[in-house]
């Protein structure tokens, strides 16, 4: 086993211990399920409810963990590149220096430091998250087994911010993370029978209906401790032995700090490991905590009992004063204070040295070993033996996860009535407004332009109307989709399926609601046909604005710059559109853009759908006028002389339908696939 637990973790880890202990356990972890407690080990196919609650015994250690965050890479060779993909050392920062650190089960641990000591670092390498820009050298250890990713399918992660859906309620959240976080072989009511039993336990019982709305929004939702506690909740759904967490406490006043301490500590004391990073923490709230690791400048300047931690402050002559908070103390000390850089590297430096010279850092070297060196059948636990196992990072199939995702968008669209009523009248609105301007065109000379701007109008405010109402789609969820796709909950495509596909009855109403009002006030074409296959075109047409708002909307960070990137976007498209340049005079170097306007396509279906088969226009209002005046005021004897004036051919309209299905396909393959390489970006 010593030879085996040699392998460093990181970028430059080896994998040998991993695959050999896959190879060993893959038959039996294909069988079984184990849970085990402290006297015996229960196997069972199908877990109960009950089993749910236990919760394994782990402790979990690291050491000569080093970090060095990757600066500008010295060049080689003539391109420039760095050999092997490795940093020179002189072009990279150490950031952390040597840590070691052993939390036994039931432990609550708060690692505190001044900024940049390298809490959130140690917190990002123990977790393997957001390591890519990072150099990394050491050893993390779980019961024993020297673990790497795999670490996440045993614990859970709880961010400083709480990110959720706002139209969701606090039971709904944590149902549609049971139905696709929790093991595939607890059956649905256990699930359910699980949420409550959270809900409970985490103090949710009153808010549980409410929904939980947006810090600072419009609609009144849960309260800072509130969204804190659920979003412990929706962690803890699947019992996970260790916890990470980063400034729980964060912006939440002492009482609502000391309830999510508070309830923290219960959650430790039923057997869990969890570790906290914690900004100044009031007296009280720092008196919770079992241990504590000190960081100082990257280096590890206390870890143990705060009692000790007195002792060995107090040995070094900074004791902590009677009436101070003995975590302000801690941070002071170490601090480094503008104006004496040298004289608090110093002091800090010295703390540091003793420190690793000190009984308490041989301790937990002892107890680090102690628990490698413990018997290998012994070391067996049900949730390493799984992680370690590895298989898929999702426990909901596809389908499942596609149909959970559709009822959290269905019930999201909804309960935004006022947003839905506001779509409505804007649509009805802008009906009115066209209709009104084009009243009751008759087929005649003075009214050719204006029905082919009527038509042209249709199209563009479909567009932007339809491609407006996405752009921001997926830029106000991302941070929300990116967590959970972070922590395996469920496929992008399946998000992206499924966002998409809720939405399409609301626009299909829309736009049928505005062609209806506008076709008809026009007076265009009345025939039932034509009207079908004009609603039909804006239908198309809608659908395309739509696949390319989402590929704006997936491609940007943030609403305000898609919704900067959207208008220009759409200009060469209306230009080549053909009613601003007539098709046959469109420049050969930009052809290739009148095949993606589907202004074109949609312009030219419309205009042969209004003008086919109209084989006369009248010219009123001509009389005693010579026969060159009638031609030159008659321009058109029929509907085809308007088609042939435009540049439009009605032999064109299968390939204008062709290209707009195709383009709608285009745009959304490539918005899908923005999203999902911005997802996989998003886990480095």
């Amino acid at each position: 086993m010593d030879g085996e637990r040699a392998p460093l973790l990181g970028s430059h880890a080896s994998n040998s211990y991993m695959s050999d202990l896959n190879m060993n356990h893959h038959n039996t972890l294909n069988d079984r399920m184990i849970y085990r407690n402290e006297e015996s080990i229960h196997e069972a196919k199908q877990p109960s409810h009950a089993n749910l609650d236990n919760v394994p015994p782990v402790s979990m250690a690291w050491r000569h963990v080093n970090v060095h965050v990757n600066m500008t890479p010295k060049k080689k060779g003539c391109c420039g590149g760095v050999e092997n993909g490795n940093l020179d050392i002189v072009n990279a920062k150490q950031i952390l220096h040597n840590v070691n650190g052993h939390v036994p089960s039931g432990t609550l641990l708060a690692i505190l430091g001044a900024s940049g000591a390298g809490k959130s670092t140690l917190l990002n390498v123990l977790t393997h998250r957001n390591t890519k820009s990072y150099t990394i050298s050491g050893e993390i250890y779980v019961n024993g087994f020297l673990v790497d990713n795999n670490i996440n399918e045993m614990s859970a992660y709880v961010q400083q911010d709480d990110l959720f859906i706002s139209t969701l309620t606090v039971r709904e959240q944590l149902q549609f993370r049971a139905l696709l976080r929790m093991d595939k072989r607890v059956g649905t009511r256990a699930r359910l029978a699980r949420v409550e039993d959270v809900i409970q336990e985490m103090g949710l019982s009153k808010c549980a209906s409410n929904r939980i709305g947006n810090i600072g929004g419009t609609e009144k939702g849960l309260s800072g401790g509130e969204r804190k506690r659920l979003s412990f909740a929706s962690e803890a759904l699947t019992n996970p032995p260790i916890f990470f967490c980063d400034e729980p406490t964060s912006g939440l006043d002492t009482f609502m700090a000391r309830n999510i301490v508070s309830t923290l500590r219960k959650m430790a004391a039923k057997g869990r490991v969890i570790l906290c990073t914690i900004h100044q923490p009031s007296s009280d709230i720092f008196a919770m905590f079992n241990q504590i690791l000190l960081l100082a400048e990257g280096r590890t300047a206390f870890m143990g009992s705060q009692e000790k931690a007195m002792e060995f402050f107090g040995r070094l002559q900074f004791p902590c004063p009677p009436t101070y908070n003995p975590a302000d103390h801690f941070i002071l000390t170490l601090a480094v204070e503008p104006g004496r850089e040298a004289e608090c590297r110093t002091r800090t430096h010295h703390i540091c040295d003793t420190f690793e010279e000190s009984l308490e850092a041989k301790s937990i070297s002892d107890q680090t070993e102690e628990m490698l060196n413990v018997d290998f059948e012994r070391k067996i636990d049900p949730v390493v033996e799984l992680a370690l196992a590895g298989g898929s990072r999702y426990e909901a199939s596809w389908f499942t996860q596609f149909r959970y995702l559709m009822w959290r968008a269905w019930v999201g669209m909804i309960r935004d009535v006022m947003l839905f009523r506001v779509r409505i009248f804007q649509i009805l609105v802008m009906a009115i407004i066209v209709g009104l301007t084009y009243l009751r065109l008759g087929i005649e000379q003075k009214s050719v332009m204006s029905i082919n701007g009527a038509l042209f109008l249709m199209i563009t405010n479909t567009s932007f109307s339809n491609l407006f109402a996405v752009v921001n789609s997926f830029p106000i969820e991302l941070a929300v989709f990116f967590r959970e796709y972070g922590t395996g909950l469920y496929r992008s495509d399946c998000y992206y399926l499924a966002k998409t596909i809720v939405e399409i009855p609301v626009f299909i109403l829309i736009t049928i609601l505005f062609g209806t009002v506008t076709y008809w006030m026009i007076g265009l074409y009345e025939s039932i046909d034509a009207f079908l296959i004009a609603v039909g075109v804006l239908l198309l047409t809608a659908n395309v604005a739509l696949s390319l708002g989402y590929l704006v909307s997936t491609l940007c960070g943030s609403v305000n710059i898609a919704l900067a990137i959207a208008p220009p976007l759409l200009i060469p498209f209306m230009l080549f559109g053909g009613l601003f340049v007539n098709n046959d005079n469109i420049p050969v170097y930009f052809i290739w853009l009148k095949y993606l306007s589907w202004f074109k396509h949609a312009n030219e279906i419309l205009m042969v759908n209004q003008w086919q088969n109209v084989h006369n226009i009248t010219c009123d209002g001509i009389t005693n006028s010579t026969s060159s005046d009638v031609s030159d005021r008659c321009q058109y004897k029929d509907g085809n002389d308007v088609l042939y004036y435009t540049g439009f051919d009605k032999d064109n309209v299968l390939m204008d339908i062709l290209l707009l299905v195709a383009l709608q396909v285009g745009f959304r393959i490539l918005s899908l696939i923005a999203l999902v390489v911005r997802a996989r970006r998003s886990k480095e």
